[in-house]
């Protein structure tokens, strides 16, 4: 027998030459590029980028009306009070150029200094309370799917959409002295306890918070408990296989997967705190003394009462970029962790 033949017979051997049967073409390695686009690495396509440049153009028209109305009745007129922060103005006289000196002022007198403590105390109120209690609710519900939660739901949400200033006339009544809620501490033998809430210079303060609490829980319940219904139910599964209890559910799957949720109502609610004027304004005009006085009462008062506008218009640029702040403080937590 031949031997060559020996060879070219054998399974996975390669043919010799000269057998008339040839060695087989290597294959070509694939030049890196876009699919179907060999040779063409890195290069983007033209077309697909002009297609991508006319979205953009697209997008931006519609987007330009609402620009443009946002322009002209926020940007425009908060630019025009920054610029009225540097001058000394009664608003109806001539102006005069101090530069910094109203900005000195919002920092070194305490008057205005407390209203900007007063505002960061209304965060517990208006945010890490109603997060607190709006989480467990919405655990509660979620956990316990019967009927009449539509009702729960409207009614914990009510507040959010009835006008400040009639809850600020609504509250003002219940902490009357003659009010709803001394008359019920009063029924409950606990008359030693009652007292005018809003005209106490320790109590006032976190009756009105307690106020930013109510308005700001029925917010809070309802986006944790849409964050709640989305969560995917394998995670509960898997947890009490591995027997977690239900608090430990809330800890470890309820919690975690609500970190987005919490953000977005520590926006909103942060935001309510620092800028609240209605409910304030309406139940203590920022009394008793100035125990209550927040940056919007304040701003109101400088401007119509002291005729200092250039003073209100520095603070309320100081409360603006604070808000501005920690809303991008609370975005970057909201990011995805790597």
């Amino acid at each position: 027998m031949d031997p060559e033949a020996l060879v070219t017979d054998t399974p996975g051997a390669v043919p010799s030459p000269g057998t008339g049967q040839g060695r087989a073409p290597a294959e070509r390695p694939e030049r890196p590029g876009r699919p179907g686009r060999p040779g063409h690495a890195g290069r983007p396509d033209p077309r697909r980028r002009r297609r991508r440049s006319s979205r953009k153009k697209v997008a931006y028209l519609y987007l330009a009306p609402a620009f443009l109305a946002y322009s002209a009745f926020v940007i425009l007129p908060w630019l025009h009070s920054v610029w009225i922060s540097f001058y000394d103005w009664d608003g109806i006289g001539a102006s005069r150029w101090i530069g910094l000196a109203n900005y000195r002022e919002v920092f070194t007198e305490p008057a205005l200094t407390a209203s900007m403590v007063h505002a960061l105390g209304f965060i517990a109120f208006y945010t890490v309370l109603p997060i607190v209690i709006g989480l467990v609710l919405a655990a509660t519900v979620a956990a316990r799917k019967r009927r009449g939660l539509a009702v729960v739901r409207t009614v914990l949400f009510l507040p959010q959409i009835l006008p400040l200033v009639a809850v600020g006339v609504v509250w003002s009544w219940i902490y009357g002295a003659d009010g709803p809620l001394n008359q019920l501490l009063r029924a409950i033998g606990l008359g030693g306890v009652t007292r005018a809430w809003l005209g106490d210079f320790t109590w006032a303060y976190p009756a009105v918070g307690m106020v930013g609490t109510w308005v700001c829980t029925g917010l809070c319940f309802i986006l944790l408990l849409a964050g709640i219904q989305k969560i995917d139910g394998s995670l509960y599964e898997a947890a009490r296989m591995d027997g977690a209890g239900r608090i430990r559910e809330f800890f470890a799957v309820t919690l975690p997967s609500l970190r987005k949720e919490i953000i977005v109502a520590a926006d909103v609610t942060v935001i309510a705190a620092l800028a609240s004027f209605d409910v304030v304004y309406v139940m203590t005009g920022g009394g008793p003394g100035s125990s209550t006085t927040v940056p919007g009462v304040q701003v109101y008062e400088l401007t119509f009462t002291a005729n200092r506008v250039g003073t209100a218009c520095a603070l309320a640029t100081v409360l603006s970029v604070a808000v501005c702040a920690v809303v991008l403080v609370l975005n970057r937590l909201a990011k995805e962790r790597p």
